[in-house]
């Protein structure tokens, strides 16, 4: 039966929170100190090794483009500066007018 607060036939059960059965049986808590508990225990390692195998495993996503990226970067560095350069005003003198 509900916990709603009217008399139904059955048992009543109680309001919300205090439902009033009996205890169940069977059920064992176990419950730790706070301090016998370690709250950094094995914190180091996991980090290292979580760290190393989700990299492994996402490197492909961002180690691609990351280079694709760098090597697109030194190349427009050096053509500008090719470009700006005075072997390079000479070669493109006529375009830009």
């Amino acid at each position: 039966m509900g916990g709603g607060g009217e008399k139904m036939p059955g048992q009543y059960m109680g309001w919300w929170g205090s439902l009033g059965s009996p205890p169940q049986k069977g059920v064992t808590s176990y419950a730790l100190s706070n301090n016998r508990q370690r709250a950094m225990g094995g914190a180091f390692h996991n980090a290292i090794f979580n760290t190393w195998r989700r990299t492994r495993q996402q490197v492909l996503y961002w180690a691609v483009p990351m280079v694709i990226g760098y090597s697109t970067m030194a190349w427009a560095i050096e053509r500008n500066e090719y470009l700006n350069s005075k072997e390079g005003r000479a070669e493109f003198a006529d375009e830009e007018e």
